[in-house]
Parts: structure tokens; C-alpha cells; sequence
């Protein structure tokens, strides 16, 4: 809707004479009192122009022609606001697009022909998902859902990481669990993996070959074994969650030695060095971000040999350059927040254009039941697993709960909550404004003879009462509320703008007859319910919920 001003105002502005590239921004008053929208463009080109904001904006309104029954009047506010009324059947009228448009209400086409790259969850393969990354996930998911809808060809993406020393680790835990199995004697190191899997994995072993791999050198079966299944694990659990992935890119190809005969993060390491970013001492190679500003520089190869996490970082993200990809999304934990600057800097060192990436980074959950925290550990074994999570509250509840807060909030998922059937649970709330409007269809074909499949909103501008208006005003914002999501990638923000929507929904189910009233009047209100049931669908689409029809 604030689209519909933008080229009244451009007009406007022209027959005033003035000539402007500056954005016009059209919001909405947090006071009804001060109209529908309201910009403040003459405010902004009056300090431009020097001359009076008020008087500007006077001057404005004169110039402005808007459709013959769309704006009811037009008013200069404050210092130099221009307010706009809207007429209410023009609201009502403008509802019709909800029907019209069905499943695709809300989507555009401003991405069309551009690739996106959306990396998310990315779980080193050491053990099972934990409750902390199934946030990620589902924030990353509904990330690429929105993309998709702006017509981003979207790629989700899962950077596998099956090389380093937390491998290893992993390999070497297993055997240890393995030979144990066995009935060798061994003390099993604090600093590995202790968690039940490991055994059930070297119990697979076990039955697979006997003690036959006892005397084994290397590593290699453990570790592949162990990948394979937990990496399985992983991918079944994000599956209950609806998370799947198109592509999955495995770590160890940036050691790998490429046509060239140099492997990626030795390509990274010479563009690096080329450009007078590389030191080497101590026995390692470092990135000198000293020369950037910072206190002190990162190690790239450490004196073992091994690359720190920043070089195959850095390479990786050469490669989603290098595949054509227009936007970059990336979705970390907070545990990343100190390298993927380190990372960026590299990447514009090397002539990459870091304007195309974003970073969402989503802060750490706790889970609570009964008002006790649960603690974590993955190498402990005693980690507060997602799965587990999902077997307690559903998945729908799940993800919700998980971006029904900002991502840069720390997120206490409580369990209690997510279990509870009441309007305090807000997936209830909003699932059981969807199945309500669902249960009222049903009783409006079986005693009215309604039909849905026929209605097309036309009777929609009858509706005059304050709370049809609000509604009728608030659908028409669902696509803007895409928009925002993806500027601040915050999914949080459709999750609130649905409650918004169930709220005045049952709002107007409580004070507006619809199946008593008359029948000219009645097929108005059935077809606000109907448009109301398809916002909400399509908003629970873009979060990943299911949109039951009782409940």
C-alpha cells in the first residue's frame, strides 16, 4: 500500500518544479489520529531547498491528484509531515488483491534473474544436532523462503566441515570406544567425545568387523564411519523440522589441489601475500590485519600445519563468488561474530565486492522446564539435543519458538510454554485463528450455502465498521512485512505481524456478527475471513508451520 503513493507524490513534486533523487518514504502513524501513512519528504527537501518545511508540504498538497475515491483528504502535520486518509471502501476495495492473488499474495519479482546463496546450520558432523543450532537453522530456512518469494533463485546450502582437527578428534573417540569394545583396556581422554553415540557407532564397527579393526593403523574407518552416520542423524533430524537443503559443500575440496595444481586455500593465501596481507613467523603464516587497524594479526596456518578456521572460511566463500551468486547470506551462531569480519576483509583485500554478502547471527538458546535451566555440552555428552526437543513440543511449536524472538537475542525456549494449548502459547494462538476462520467457512457452506471457491471480494467495501477497516488495512501490509524481514533478515517481524493479524481477527469475530447478519453484509465478512485465512497461510508457508483446519 505505501507503494500507491510513491508516484503521486513523484507527480507532485514535478508540478512543483522540484527536481529530487532522495527516496520518498512513506510510514505508517502510530496514531490513527494522524491518517493512514504520512511521508516526510517536503521536511527532508526543505532543509535541501531552504526554504519552510510547512509551507513546502502546503504546497505539496496542492500539486497532489490522487484517484477520484482512494485518498479522503490530505493534511500537513508538525513540522512538515504530509498525513493521508484513506477512504475506507478504497482500503476494502484494495482487499480484493488478497483473493485475487491466492498463494502468491505478498511475492514480487525485484530479485528476478539473481542467484542467492543461503548458508545455514553447517554443523561440524561430530555429533547430533543441538538444540542452539536447530535456531539457526530455522532462522536460515525462513531466510531463503522469503528470498523465494521475491523471485531469488535461492540456493540453501550446508558448508560441510569434514576436515580439521575436531575430526579427528572425532575418529579418535571412536576407536578408543571401539578398542574399549574390544575388551582393551583404555583411559579414555576428557577432551574427546563421550556422549552414548560414540559408542553406538563403535558397536556398529564392532558388529561389522569384530575385533578385526583393533589393530588398524590410521584413522580413516573411524572417522568415515562416524561421519556417515552422524552426518545421516543430522539430515533426519533438520528433515522433521522441514529443513532441507540443495546443496551440501564439503570442506576438505579447499585441500585439495585444483587444475591449477594450487589448492583453494593456498589461492587464498598467495592473492593474500600478493597484496602485502601475509607474514610468516613463528613457524606459521599469518593474515596482518595490523594493517587494517586491528591490535593484532590472525593466524591463517598454524605452526602444526593445520589452517585455523578463517583460511577455508576465506576460500569458501571464494567459491560462492566464483558460482555466480548476486547475494550471499550467511547464517552463523554467535560463536563466529569475531571471524567473519576477518573473513570480509579478506575477501575485499582480494577484490571481492563484500557489499553482496549479509551475516545473520543468531544468539545462543537456553531451554527451561518447569522453570530449570538445561544445560549443554557436546563433548560431554549430556547435550540438550534437538531431537529430543521435537519429540516434547512439535515441530511446528519448535520453530516458532526459535524466531519468535530477534535473532540478537539470547532465546530462553520454554518448554511448558510450548506445550501449553492456550492463547499464551503464541503458535496456538496463531494456528487457532487459522482453524477458527476454517470452522466458520464450514458452517457457512453448510447453512448458508457459501461458496469460497467463488468469492472474489466484491462485496468487500460494504464493510464500514472501525475493526473491518483495521483489518482490512493490516492484510494489505503483508507484503511490506516480507520486505522488512529481508532488510533486517528477522523473520521475528512476520511472526509478530501474524499475532497482529489473529488479534484483530478474533477482534472482529467477537464484535461483528458474520453468520447472523444479513446476507449482502454476511458474504462481506466471510470474505474478510477468507482473505484473513490467506494471509495467514501464506505467513505460516514463509515460517515453515502447518495452517490446521481444527484444532
Amino acid at each position: 500500500m505505501r507503494d500507491f503513493f510513491i508516484p503521486f507524490i513523484q507527480g507532485a513534486l514535478r508540478s512543483a518544479g522540484i527536481e529530487t533523487d532522495r527516496e520518498i518514504q512513506i510510514e505508517k502513524p502510530a496514531d490513527k489520529k494522524f491518517g493512514d501513512f504520512s511521508t516526510n519528504i517536503a521536511f527532508l527537501l526543505g532543509k535541501e531547498l531552504k526554504r519552510n518545511p510547512r509551507e513546502l508540504a502546503g504546497e505539496l498538497i496542492g500539486h497532489l491528484s490522487f484517484p477520484e475515491g482512494s485518498v479522503a483528504r490530505s493534511e500537513v502535520a508538525g513540522p512538515g509531515f504530509v498525513n493521508f486518509h484513506l477512504d475506507p471502501a478504497f482500503i476494502m476495495r484494495s482487499v480484493r488483491e488478497v483473493l485475487a492473488s491466492g498463494d502468491s499474495f505478498g511475492t514480487r519479482d525485484i530479485g528476478a534473474g539473481r542467484k542467492a546463496i543461503v548458508e545455514y546450520v553447517s554443523a561440524n558432523p561430530t555429533g547430533p544436532l543441538t538444540v542452539g543450532r536447530g535456531r539457526g537453522g530455522v532462522l536460515g530456512d525462513c531466510i531463503a523462503n522469503l528470498l523465494a518469494t521475491q523471485g531469488y533463485e535461492v540456493t540453501r546450502e550446508y558448508y560441510f566441515n569434514d576436515a580439521g582437527r575436531q575430526m579427528q578428534i572425532l575418529a579418535e573417540s571412536v576407536r578408543f570406544r571401539y578398542l574399549e569394545r574390544c575388551g582393551h583396556p583404555v583411559e579414555f581422554p576428557d577432551s574427546h567425545y563421550q556422549g552414548d553415540y560414540i559408542r553406538d557407532i563403535a558397536e556398529t564397527l564392532f558388529i561389522e568387523h569384530g575385533d578385526g579393526l583393533a589393530s588398524a593403523e590410521g584413522l580413516a574407518i573411524f572417522k568415515e564411519t562416524a561421519e556417515g552416520i552422524i552426518f545421516s542423524s543430522i539430515r533426519h533430524t533438520l528433515s522433521r523440522l522441514s529443513i532441507n537443503h540443495d546443496s551440501f559443500f564439503n570442506e576438505h575440496t579447499l585441500y585439495q589441489a585444483a587444475e591449477n595444481g594450487i589448492s583453494p586455500n593456498q589461492s587464498v593465501i598467495e592473492a593474500l601475500d600478493a597484496k602485502g596481507f601475509i607474514s610468516r613467523h613463528e613457524n606459521a603464516t599469518w593474515f596482518t590485519t595490523t594493517k587494517l587497524g586491528q591490535e593484532k594479526d590472525k593466524v591463517l596456518v598454524k605452526s602444526s600445519g593445520d589452517p585455523s578456521y578463517r583460511l577455508p572460511d576465506i576460500a569458501y566463500h571464494v567459491t560462492k563468488f566464483e558460482r555466480g551468486f548476486s547475494l550471499i547470506v550467511n547464517v552463523f551462531g554467535a560463536d563466529h561474530i569475531d571471524e567473519y569480519p576477518d573473513v570480509a576483509e579478506a575477501l575485499k583485500i582480494m577484490g571481492y565486492d563484500t557489499d553482496r554478502i549479509r551475516v545473520a547471527i543468531n544468539q545462543f538458546v537456553t531451554t527451561t522446564v518447569g522453570g530449570q535451566t538445561i544445560k549443554m555440552s557436546t563433548r560431554k555428552g549430556n547435550a540438550d539435543l534437538l531431537d529430543e526437543l521435537i519429540d516434547e513440543v512439535g515441530a511446528d511449536a519448535t520453530r516458532l519458538f526459535f524466531i519468535m524472538r530477534s535473532k540478537d537475542s539470547h532465546l530462553n525456549f520454554d518448554i511448558d510454554l510450548a506445550k501449553r494449548q492456550s492463547k499464551d502459547n503464541p503458535v496456538f494462538y496463531l494456528q487457532y485463528a487459522h482453524a477458527r476462520i476454517c470452522s466458520l467457512l464450514r458452517m457457512a457452506s453448510k447453512e448458508v450455502g457459501f461458496d469460497e471457491t467463488s468469492a472474489g471480494g466484491e462485496s468487500l467495501e460494504r464493510l464500514t465498521e472501525p475493526v473491518e477497516i483495521e483489518l482490512g488495512s493490516a492484510l494489505l501490509d503483508f507484503p511490506e512485512v516480507i520486505q522488512s524481514c529481508l532488510r533486517f533478515l528477522e523473520p521475528q517481524k512476520m511472526v509478530e505481524y501474524l499475532h497482529g493479524i489473529a488479534e484483530l481477527y478474533h477482534k472482529f469475530y467477537q464484535e461483528c456478527p458474520i453468520l447472523k447478519a444479513d446476507p449482502e453484509l454476511r458474504t462481506a465478512r466471510l470474505e474478510l475471513s477468507l482473505c484473513t485465512r490467506q494471509v495467514l497461510r501464506n505467513g505460516f508457508a514463509l515460517l515453515g508451520i502447518s495452517a490446521p483446519e481444527s484444532m
